[in-house]
């Protein structure tokens, strides 16, 4: 394994990560029009990705919830592609 496989991984799941905070914080914690702007701005530099790389990201995130522990986040890495707009059926 490379580094450059390393490194696709960790960063998927950062992304993730920030995902999911943005889509669980309180209107308290963030602004909601902030957190949808973001959200809707990583959807579209994912979705400017050449088809192949988005076709790798969709199975670094099976990939990741595949391997994960715990039943939420796993649930959040399988449903993300569908979410985000990368896999027109969520169960792809």
């Amino acid at each position: 394994m490379t580094d450059r496989d390393l490194l696709v991984p960790a960063l998927t799941g950062v992304l993730v990560d920030v995902v999911w905070w943005l889509e669980s914080c309180g209107d308290e914690e963030v602004d909601p029009d902030s957190a949808v702007k973001v959200m809707e701005s990583v959807g579209g530099e994912l979705l400017r990705l050449p088809s192949g790389q988005r076709e790798r990201l969709v199975q670094v995130l099976a990939e990741l919830a595949k391997a994960e522990e715990d039943p939420v986040r796993r649930d959040f890495l399988k449903s993300f592609p569908f979410a985000i707009g990368l896999v027109e059926d969520e169960d792809s």
